[in-house]
């Protein structure tokens, strides 16, 4: 039996509803009725990398980050498949020298980030000791 499982269905058109759990979600490849399936690849894959982040800066003795905020970037080629991801991230904490470390660390942690081609590795930047 697989770990993860998940229904989706798709009545007519684009639109598709995943249903994991008691969790409903609806995309639509022209996003007409709901996000597109790269959207939410994008808005999962920084769902997965702030956890992760806030993981690896705790290993490394910054127990409270405080909030995180991430602009995500997502270029598409002529046929609308991902070329490249770029995240902008903004941390409430300073974390001084061990920004490129927390990164690091972060990146072996997130799932959605091993997932990936590498070639579809987001691009980081932290903008750390921000006021969110």
């Amino acid at each position: 039996m697989p770990d993860i499982e998940v229904t989706s269905r798709s009545e007519e058109g684009y639109a598709v509803t995943g249903v994991v759990d008691d969790w409903e979600l609806t995309t639509d490849a022209t996003g007409e009725t709901g996000p597109t399936p790269n959207q939410v690849l994008a808005a999962d894959y920084a769902a997965c990398f702030v956890p992760a982040l806030r993981v690896a800066a705790d290993r490394l003795g910054h127990e409270d980050v405080g909030a995180i905020e991430v602009d995500v970037g997502v270029d598409l080629d002529e046929d609308d498949d991902l070329e490249g991801v770029s995240f902008d991230i903004g941390v409430e904490a300073a974390l001084g020298d061990d920004v490129e470390a927390v990164i690091d660390q972060a990146e072996d942690i997130c799932h959605v980030h091993s997932a990936l081609r590498s070639e579809l590795h987001a691009d980081i930047t932290v903008d750390d000791g921000r006021d969110l």
